[in-house]
């Protein structure tokens, strides 16, 4: 079976790719000629050693936790590009996606690559750093944004923030608020999820 389409996806803070590729098994039945593909974050996670994390959260300093996600930003750029060639894909046949620190790292890969990816589709998350990302945007890729209401990790304010920013710089964003929804991805958010890749993977 060719390989038309890819979806990158990113798991959160202390998880690992075999947790959030559980989001894939509903998906695969949809998403004919499309792979999957759920990396571990680069780095043991400090507070949960049996999982991963894109970047370090043990320091509330803006400036080192923006250092350390760009750290993360390179290495995905690398497998991104590694994937591109091993299935002969472009950047308009790929989809990112993440859940939480997934979802912020997805962002930013999204929007400072040299082209568009197909689209993004973020859970639970939030743009790291506004000032930063506005100097480096490169790339308006479109995106989907879903949060949960009564989220008591990442608060949802910054969906609200996140689509603030989005709109003044002319990407084209839509947002999802999942009501009485913690820090996680439910049924509802799954299934916004695939119908908006399905829409821009054109199945």
């Amino acid at each position: 079976m060719p390989i038309k389409n890819a979806i990158i996806l990113l798991h959160g803070y202390g998880g690992d790719g075999k947790d959030i590729s559980m989001l894939t098994l509903n998906w695969k039945r949809f998403l004919p000629n499309t792979i999957f593909l759920c990396p571990d974050g680069h780095e043991e996670c400090k507070i949960n050693p049996a999982g991963f994390q894109w970047f370090d959260l043990t320091k509330d300093d803006p400036s080192y936790i923006l250092e350390e996600s760009k750290k993360a930003e390179n290495k995905l750029q690398k497998y991104i590009e590694e994937v591109k060639t091993e299935y002969n894909l472009n950047n308009s046949q790929i989809c990112l996606s993440g859940f939480s620190q997934g979802c912020m790292m997805s962002i930013n890969l999204g929007l400072t690559s040299n082209q568009n990816y197909n689209c993004i589709v973020g859970f639970s998350g939030k743009i790291i750093n506004q000032d930063d990302l506005s100097m480096r945007k490169s790339s308006s890729t479109k995106m989907l944004l879903i949060h949960g209401d009564q989220d008591a990790v990442v608060s949802p304010t910054f969906l609200l923030e996140a689509k603030d920013f989005l709109i003044r710089n002319n990407i084209e964003i839509e947002t999802k608020m999942i009501k009485n929804c913690e820090h996680h991805i439910p049924i509802e958010a799954s299934s916004a999820a695939l119908n908006y890749i399905k829409n821009n993977f054109q199945i």
